[in-house]
Formats: structure tokens, C-alpha cells, sequence
């Protein structure tokens, strides 16, 4: 079963682009946003375990010049808005069919 993390990155001033360009580069990182708010970036992981995580967070993530702290949110259970359409729509056919 695949693992979602979460990464907050926090990154010095004026180096935010160079810095999410190397982070969406690393193998696991599937999505990189610019933020408003106490962080920076935000980084999507996407691997097949948590031992991938640490590896991508304290090797790889860390490593790169100017990131000033990180935050790792591992992911429970994940959502996507067509698995949640799909279950609104349960019982709703015979609406639909009028």
C-alpha cells in the first residue's frame, strides 16, 4: 500500500524557486506548491514506505542549500474528490435517470 507524506519546507528568502525546482526533481516527489503562511513549499511524497520517506526527507529534502527546517506530515488515509463524488453519488441513479 502506497504512503502519503506531507513536507513543510521552510527556505530562506529569495530562494524559493531554486529550491522547489530541486525538491520536485527527487524520485517519490510527486507535487511541489509555493504557500502563503508560515511555511514556504509544501511537497507531496508519494512512495511505498515510510522507510522511503525518511530517506527522501533527511537524505535528500535536507540536503538541499537553503532549506532552513522541515515538518513531516505522514498521511493516514488519502481523498481524492472523484473517490468522494463517487460515494455522494451512491443511491442517487434514479435521480439522475429523471
Amino acid at each position: 500500500m502506497p504512503v502519503n507524506a506531507i513536507v513543510l519546507v521552510t527556505v530562506e528568502r529569495g530562494k524559493i524557486n531554486d529550491v522547489a525546482q530541486s525538491i520536485v526533481d527527487i524520485d517519490g516527489v510527486s507535487d511541489v506548491f509555493s504557500i502563503a503562511g508560515r511555511y514556504d513549499l509544501v511537497a507531496i511524497l508519494r512512495v511505498q514506505s515510510n522507510e522511503e520517506i525518511a530517506d527522501i526527507v533527511t537524505g535528500a529534502i535536507r540536503a538541499i542549500p537553503h532549506i532552513t527546517n522541515t515538518e513531516t506530515l505522514i498521511a493516514f488515509k488519502a481523498y481524492a474528490k472523484s473517490d468522494l463524488d463517487a460515494a455522494f453519488s451512491i443511491g442517487n441513479e434514479e435521480v439522475a435517470d429523471r
